[in-house]
């Protein structure tokens, strides 16, 4: 079905304002949402996290009386449970709002395996936080998605939370938006650079999403191994604490992060706490495209957010930043001893369309990645 009957329904019942955080399975929603109102506001504003989604969405209510529309990936659901439960819930304020749903590693459905667990409990998750639901797919008929439409906007009337889950391939959009950016360095041949670059015994956390795919298929390429790197194939925005405590446990060997900048920006106080912490032999190093590539290509909140100033007030001792390979090889052959270091890299948009995913589990990355750290 074209997203575009959604937005239209949502209009046709006072529905205006639409945040959350980009999903590959809502990206035909996205899509339509970024070209008719592009990404930074009044209408649609692509949030930092779903929480703070569905924080504006109650305060859209509380300014106007009408719900908002707040989208997001099943795994999502996580960050929402607070003020779905604290804020939102008819217990409480008592707040309505529409929320559109991707299904993720839907029971029965080959998926990735950070999405098996968020997706055989997404539907039972709904139910406990008490939010009616009504699931369409490809084969939902136009008839039958209006009719559960009209459920849930009467459900909202109430003043609860109600959602559309969505199958794979269930919202489609007939735009292709163009998110690409001015840069040219890809996100690839930079962590090939840094990774190049790296001491013996240094040790990799990587973010979820593409990143972490480029990184085991180059170590493949390079014929490496891949005990060096931990692959945080889920928990997005959490690397960096991961990389931190390990830091802290073994302060002799060179820890690096390599991170995105939505990543970065869904916990932001990750940073601040880095600084607090001041970890000599940390570094940060945020892969800044300016998008949600990974999941579509949307653009992230962050575009126009110094990262260098933010992680300097922070209290990293030493912030550099690099557009091109050769700066990026010379900021890397002087790179101070003494951290923690950001090095934020620009890089251009996009992936190799065969890319891959890791053939290891990451119960085998876990193990590999332990006993190096034991060396």
């Amino acid at each position: 079905m074209d997203a575009s009957v959604l937005l239209d329904l949502c209009l046709s019942v006072g529905i205006t304002f639409y945040t959350g955080v980009p999903d590959s399975q809502l990206k035909g929603l996205c899509d339509e949402l970024y070209f008719r109102y592009g990404a930074e506001g009044p209408d649609h504003i692509v949030a930092h996290n779903e929480g703070g989604a569905m924080a504006m969405c109650a305060g859209h209510y509380l300014a106007t009386g009408h719900p908002a529309l707040c989208y997001m990936q099943n795994s999502g659901l996580g960050n929402v449970v607070n003020p779905v439960t604290s804020l939102m819930d008819p217990e409480v304020y008592n707040l309505p709002c529409l929320m559109v749903i991707g299904w993720r590693g839907e029971p029965g459905v080959h998926d990735e395996p950070q999405h098996v667990k968020q997706g055989a409990i997404t539907t039972g998750l709904l139910d406990l936080l008490g939010i009616p639901y009504r699931v369409i797919s490809k084969e939902t008929t136009p008839d039958e998605f209006r009719q559960d439409f009209c459920f849930l906007i009467q459900e909202t009337e109430k003043g609860k939370c109600a959602a559309f889950v969505v199958r794979k391939g269930a919202l489609e959009c007939l735009h292709h938006p163009d998110y690409r950016n001015a840069y040219r360095l890809t996100r690839e041949r930079a962590a090939e650079i840094v990774t190049g670059a790296a001491g013996e015994q240094d040790i990799f956390v990587s973010t979820t999403g593409k990143l972490s795919r480029e990184i085991f298929e180059m170590r493949e390429a390079r014929g490496e191994g891949h005990e060096k790197d931990f692959l945080t194939v889920g928990s997005m925005g959490h690397a960096s604490m991961i990389a931190l405590e390990i830091a802290n446990c073994l302060d002799k060997r060179r820890v690096w992060c390599l991170d995105g900048d939505g990543a970065m920006m869904m916990h932001l106080g990750a940073v601040q706490l880095i600084g607090q912490q001041q970890p000599k032999n940390f570094v940060h190093v945020v892969i800044n495209n300016g998008a949600h590539e990974t999941v579509g290509g949307m653009p992230v909140c962050d575009r126009k957010m110094n990262m260098p100033e933010i992680a300097k007030a922070a209290g990293y001792r030493h912030v550099v930043s690099a557009e091109d390979e050769e700066e990026l090889k010379e900021v890397l052959s002087h790179l101070p001893e003494d951290g923690p270091v950001m090095i934020e890299i620009k890089c251009a948009n996009g992936a190799r369309a065969d890319l891959g995913r890791p053939t290891t589990t990451p119960a085998q990355n876990r193990d590999q990645f332990m006993k190096f750290l034991q060396e």
